[in-house]
């Protein structure tokens, strides 16, 4: 049994928490607002950015996920979790010196390429948004503080209770169509498997890579994806959206690393996940 700590323990969090305790590990969790309800996971009401409510927590854990998020998109708030979050919880968790095995959970953010190619763990990170630049910067931080810790980069997370897409359907457009703009998605239910895999393979004493990159097997063009979510939908095909001079982001993601270790999708494409999402949105 592994002591697990998940800071950040939100929706997916719970939900990986849930999975490790189910498979015998003891799992604490640390959020500004724990849930009423016990789903078996010991919740701790923590702000990381206030390092007073971090010293009654326990510092002899064996694994962290560090899986917090903003609560705002702007510089602010990414630099409240990802430089001065991140750093108190480094803090308190050394004064132990016992040194748990880190996953923290970035984004594919991190990429600035906007030609459309394909990433992996080994192309070049040259975020152009603060976004981006702080979570890289947070990679560093916690790869420095021992060279087996992980990052998993997540691409667009999608699945119950996100519904962007199937808004974007709903609305009919515009959509870039020429030339593609691509999306890379994981459903959340593979989010919670890869978390979980990765930790099992580290327990096994597999020698493991310090980054993954997680997304399904298809990366698409937006337009192809919202065209047949509205198909399914019998809804109107959204409109064409002028090219944009200036693109920010657009590259399809690989995920062969992840799956060379033996990972299973879940999900692999985005047609395996979204029916049963349509299906709910149908029925609210």
């Amino acid at each position: 049994m592994a002591k697990v700590l998940i800071a950040g323990c939100g929706d997916i969090g719970t939900s990986l928490g849930k999975a490790l305790i189910k498979s015998g590990h003891y799992v604490v969790g640390l959020r500004r607002h724990p849930p009423i309800e016990n789903p078996g996971i010991n919740f701790i009401a923590v702000d990381l950015t206030n390092p007073s409510t971090l010293r009654g927590i326990d510092t002899d854990f064996d694994q962290v996920f560090f899986m917090a998020a903003p609560n705002e998109h702007d510089l602010h708030a990414y630099k409240q979790i990802y430089e001065v979050g991140l750093e108190n919880l480094l803090c308190k968790l050394s004064e132990s010196h016992h040194n748990p095995n880190w996953i923290l959970i970035s984004s594919t953010s991190v990429y600035g390429q906007v030609d459309g190619g394909w990433v992996d763990e080994t192309s070049l990170t040259e975020p152009e948004r603060f976004n981006g630049q702080l979570q890289l910067l947070s990679e560093q931080r916690v790869l420095s503080e021992n060279k087996n810790n992980l990052v998993v980069r997540f691409s667009g997370i999608y699945g119950p209770g996100r519904k962007r897409l199937l808004r974007m359907a709903q609305k009919g457009g515009p959509i870039q169509h020429e030339p593609p703009y691509y999306t890379n998605r994981i459903h959340k239910e593979d989010c919670v498997g890869v978390l979980k895999f990765l930790f099992e393979k580290r327990l096994d004493g597999t020698k493991l890579h310090s980054h993954y990159l997680a997304c399904d097997d298809e990366p698409v063009p937006m337009w192809e994806v919202v065209s047949w979510i509205a198909k399914q939908l019998k809804w109107k095909q959204p409109d064409i959206k002028s090219t944009e001079k200036i693109v920010t982001k657009n590259k399809r993601c690989c995920n062969k690393r992840l799956k060379e270790l033996g990972y299973h999708f879940k999900y692999p494409t985005y047609k395996e996940g979204y029916p049963q999402l349509i299906k709910e949105f149908k029925n609210s």
